[in-house]
Formats: structure tokens, sequence, C-alpha cells
């Protein structure tokens, strides 16, 4: 898939190209989505919303080359939009494995265990402030790169290095582990 062209053609008004963008990616989409609104039914109304800013704003994207990047972001802001509605103060709590398998990437592994898992990782998360879950959820759960995350909380790389290192750091401390300084 050439995704220049497509972007080039989506800008024109080609909804066709602009669908196959979307749905190249879809399974990423959506879990981030449901990182951010903790279930399905949410996590699709703000993938709806996303759809609709990318189909208003498309002719707006400079660089074609971002078009991922740049549609992510949009969904991050109608995941945290949808939330002030919604009037949730808590941004990320929820991550869970049965989540993924809800995305089609199921994973064998004993329900008992991964509930456990499941339990231990939230909990460990909560220790830590909203900025900092947020910056370790999308660096480790989403393996997304630190510019990219500033981009979508709409903060330096610097500020996303220091959230991730302080809340690892707290992490490390509140769990018994070694803190390298």
């Amino acid at each position: 898939m050439n995704v220049i062209r497509l972007v080039k053609k989506a800008k024109k008004g080609n909804k066709e190209a602009l669908l196959q963008l979307i749905m190249a990616e879809k399974d990423v989409y959506y879990k981030l989505a449901l990182t951010y609104m903790g279930n399905s039914h949410d996590a699709m109304d703000a993938m709806e919303e996303m759809i609709v800013t990318l189909y208003e704003k498309i002719d707006q994207l400079k660089n074609e080359d971002a078009f991922y990047s740049w549609s992510k972001t949009i969904l991050v802001n109608c995941c945290k939009t949808l939330l002030r509605k919604q009037k949730k103060i808590v941004l990320i709590e929820e991550w869970s494995m049965t989540n993924e398998s809800e995305a089609g990437h199921a994973l064998k592994v004993n329900p008992y265990v991964r509930t456990e898992r499941q339990i231990d990782i939230q909990q460990l998360l909560l220790h830590l402030n909203d900025h900092q879950r947020e910056a370790i959820q999308l660096k480790y759960f989403h393996d997304l790169d630190y510019q990219t995350i500033a981009v979508m909380t709409n903060v330096s790389v610097g500020t996303v290095k220091s959230r991730v290192f302080q809340g690892l750091k707290k992490l490390r401390e509140h769990y018994g582990g070694e803190v390298d300084e």
C-alpha cells in the first residue's frame, strides 16, 4: 500500500482512499482508543469521531508521510474530548490483555494468569500521576516513540522522556526494585 498516493487521493476527496488508509491500521486505532476509553463502545465512538475529523481536515495535512501519526493524534484528542464530556477524570486506568483479544490479537494464556497480570499492572499504574501513566502506556503498551507521544500529548519530547523516566522510577521504588540514577 502506497500511503502517500492514498493520502493525495484522499485530499482530492476520494473517500475510498481514506477508508483504505483507516482500515489498514484499524486494530492499532482500536487498541489506542480502548486504552483511553476503557470500554469497547466508547472506543468505537472515539474512532467514529476520528474518522469524521480526518474526512473534514485531510486537506490540512502538510506531510503525507505523517498521516498515521497525525491521525493517532486526532484519535487521542477525540478520546480526551469524549472523556471530558463524560466528566471522567482519570484518562487511562485500564489496560488489559483481554482488550487485545477483542482487537484481534488473542493470546494463548491461561485466563487466570492473564487476569492476575492485568490486576498487577493496573495496581502498579495507580501509583503514577495521569501524565506518567499516559506516557508509559503509550511508550510500552502501544510501542510509540517519544516524538510521536510528544505530538499526541502536545508536550515536548523532553517532557515525555521525563514523564516516562519519573514514572518508571516511581514504579521501581514502589515495586521494590533498584533505581538507576
